[in-house]
C-alpha cells in the first residue's frame, strides 16, 4: 500500500526559505511596474499637452491679422482714387500760388483796385521798446500819418514773433502796445529769438505776401534810419522791374572759427576759399512780389544759414532773380544821397 508523500524536514526548510526570498522580489517588481505606469502616464500627458499647445499656436497664427503695407491699406479703404485727386489738387494749388492767387487775395482785390507799392517790415524784439519809440518819432509816421501813408500804398510795420512761452508777459506787452499803436506785424508761427533770425526773414516774406498785394517787400534792421521819401522814389522807379533783388550787394570771408563774430557753422559748404556768394546786405533788402511768392511757396524746403542775408542770397541763387546793386542802400556808406543810415 502506497502511502502519502512525505516531506522531510530539510525540504520544508528549503521551501520556507524560498518564500521568504521571493517577497522582496515581488515587492520590487510591483514597485517597478507602478513606476513605469507613472512615467508612461506623464509622458503621455506631456505629449498631449504639446499637441494641444501646438494646435493653439497654429490657430493663433492663422487668426493673426496680416501686416498691411500702405498700398494695401489704401486699397482696402478704397482711397486710391482719393490719393490721386489729392495729388492733383496740391499741384493745382502750387500752380495757383505761383500765379498770384494767394490767401486773402480775393478780399484785397475786391476792397482796393490799386496794388500797394511796398510793405516795409522793421525788425524788432521784446527788449526794443525804446528803439520803436525813437523810430515812431523820427522817420516812421504814427497814428493818422501812418494811415495816410498806407493810402499812398506804403505799409510800415514792426515785425516780431512770439515768445517761447506763449502767452507770457513778453507776448502780453507786445499785444498791449499793438492795441495802442496798431503798427505791429506779429508772426504767430515764429519764435522770437536771436538764433532764429534766419527763419524770421523766411516767415516775414512768406506771411507778408499772403497778407498784402504789393510790388515790393522790404526787410529793415532795427538799427537803421530811413529817408522814407527817398526810398519811395527809388521803388517807384523800379516798379516795373520783375524778379528784382535789390540792396547793397556784397560778399566776404566765411568765419569758420567757432566763438568769433559772424561764425558760420556750415562754413565747409562755401568751398576751399571760404568766401560768401554775392548777396544783399541784411540791413535793408528788397524783393519784388514774385520772389516773395517763391519763398512762400517753397518755404518748407528752403535752407537757412547762420545769417538772414546769407539765407536770402542762397535762395535767390536758385531762381532767375535780377540782382540790383544800389549804393544808396549801403546804410554805412558816406554817400549824401543814400536812403538809409545806421542809427
Amino acid at each position: 500500500m502506497e502511502g502519502l508523500p512525505t516531506t522531510t524536514k530539510n525540504e520544508r526548510r528549503w521551501r520556507s526559505k524560498n518564500l521568504q526570498t521571493s517577497k522582496p522580489s515581488l515587492f520590487m517588481a510591483f514597485f517597478s511596474c507602478v513606476a513605469w505606469l507613472y512615467v508612461a502616464g506623464r509622458l503621455w500627458q506631456d505629449a498631449e499637452n504639446r499637441t494641444l499647445l501646438a494646435n493653439l499656436l497654429k490657430k493663433n497664427i492663422e487668426q493673426r491679422p496680416k501686416v498691411l503695407t500702405v498700398e494695401d491699406k489704401l486699397m482696402v479703404l478704397g482711397c486710391k482714387d482719393l490719393e490721386r485727386r489729392i495729388a492733383e489738387v496740391e499741384m493745382d494749388l502750387t500752380l495757383a500760388k505761383s500765379q498770384g492767387y494767394l490767401k486773402h487775395q480775393l478780399q484785397q482785390n475786391e476792397s482796393s483796385k490799386n496794388k500797394i507799392l511796398a510793405v516795409i517790415g522793421v525788425y524788432t524784439g521784446f527788449g526794443s521798446y525804446l528803439n520803436r519809440n525813437k523810430f515812431r518819432g523820427s522817420w516812421m509816421p504814427k497814428g493818422d500819418a501812418l494811415k495816410k501813408l498806407e493810402e499812398r500804398g506804403v505799409v510800415i510795420q514792426f515785425v516780431i514773433g512770439r515768445s517761447a512761452n506763449r502767452g507770457d508777459s513778453l507776448d502780453r506787452h507786445i499785444d498791449e502796445e499793438n492795441n495802442k499803436t496798431k503798427d505791429f506785424f506779429i508772426l504767430d508761427g515764429h519764435e522770437e529769438a536771436q538764433e532764429e533770425l534766419p527763419k524770421k526773414v523766411k516767415h516775414f516774406f512768406s506771411t507778408a505776401v499772403q497778407n498784402w498785394d504789393a510790388d515790393f517787400y522790404i526787410k529793415v534792421d532795427d538799427n537803421i534810419d530811413i529817408d522814407l521819401e527817398g526810398l519811395i522814389g527809388l521803388l517807384e522807379r523800379r516798379r516795373d522791374q520783375d524778379s528784382a533783388y535789390i540792396g547793397c550787394m556784397k560778399s566776404g570771408d566765411v568765419v569758420s572759427e567757432e566763438g568769433k563774430l559772424w561764425y558760420e557753422p556750415e562754413w565747409w559748404k562755401f568751398g576751399d576759399e571760404k568766401s560768401y556768394f554775392r548777396h544783399a546786405s541784411g540791413s535793408l533788402l528788397i524783393l519784388s512780389k514774385n520772389l516773395a511768392q517763391y519763398i512762400n511757396i517753397n518755404s518748407a524746403s528752403l535752407k537757412t544759414y547762420a545769417h538772414d542775408d546769407i539765407s536770402v542770397g542762397s535762395w535767390m541763387m536758385g531762381v532767375q532773380a535780377t540782382y540790383i546793386d544800389d549804393n544808396r542802400l549801403c546804410c554805412s556808406s558816406i554817400r549824401q544821397d543814400k536812403v538809409c543810415s545806421v542809427a
